[in-house]
């Protein structure tokens, strides 16, 4: 009995152990979203240290995600499209000129970037109105202006709406749509895509081995606020844009 006794004796001091050390911790990590986390790492940890710093390819139903094919007139009345650049590293985005909101520190961000690689010709940029019955290549040409854009692979486009709703919202799976309830009428992700030379969406991976698939152009409102978030996210997109440059020269 008194073995019993004990023995139950040990099993509660251990429970107790338990409650006081460990289910804190659970719950913390409950908390902080650290138990989905972890389990993204578990997947992190069979990747080979050789792939740390490459750039991830976006794989959607078995497929590398390729950009699809555009055909659009950019802000000098030039028809421009997917084949435009080939061979070029570039970024992607869809906006319009008359955004009170997003559109002005995503392009501002984008103006830093170009002055970054000005003087490399291997690098450009697609710019998609989704407002492409105000923008005309007249107002897109008062718009680079403007913004101080002089990158001659910056191509400001407009063309048939529906064309460029299907490319943002099929093509990018990157939101694009009227919505008279907001202000400026239009609706848009507010993120970069990363095409590399062949025309393949490419990221980065999270520190839990997940792809970032898409670059954060600005601060969402409401975001928490982390001094040089912004600047950050826009440096990170710097060094992988110089990545994908770099890799033809070696």
């Amino acid at each position: 009995m008194m073995n019993k006794k004990k023995t139950y004796i040990g099993i509660a001091v251990i429970v107790l152990i338990f409650g006081i050390i460990v289910i804190p911790k659970i719950i913390d990590r409950f908390m902080n979203d650290e138990v989905v986390q972890n389990d993204r790492l578990n997947v992190a940890n069979l990747d080979t240290v050789e792939d740390e710093g490459k750039l991830s390819y976006i794989n959607i139903n078995g497929k590398d995600r390729k950009v699809p094919h555009f055909e659009f007139v950019n802000q000098d009345g030039d028809t421009i499209t997917e084949n435009s650049y080939k061979g070029k590293v570039f970024l992607v985005e869809f906006f319009f000129t008359r955004c009170p909101t997003i559109c002005i520190p995503m392009n501002k961000n984008l103006v830093l970037i170009q002055n970054k690689f000005e003087d490399n010709p291997d690098f450009g940029i697609a710019s998609f109105s989704i407002d492409p019955e105000h923008d005309t290549p007249e107002v897109l040409k008062e718009y680079t202006e403007s913004y101080g854009i002089t990158d001659p692979d910056w191509n400001l486009m407009t063309g048939d709406r529906e064309k460029i709703y299907e490319l943002a919202n099929v093509g990018f799976n990157l939101l694009a749509q009227e919505n008279p309830n907001i202000e400026g009428n239009f609706q848009h992700s507010g993120l970069f895509a990363l095409v590399d030379q062949n025309g393949f969406i490419r990221s980065r991976k999270d520190e839990f081995g997940n792809p970032l698939i898409y670059y954060r152009g600005f601060i969402p409102q409401g975001a928490p606020e982390v001094e040089g978030e912004e600047t950050s996210q826009i440096d990170i997109l710097m060094e992988d844009i110089s990545k994908l440059l770099n890799k033809n020269k070696k």
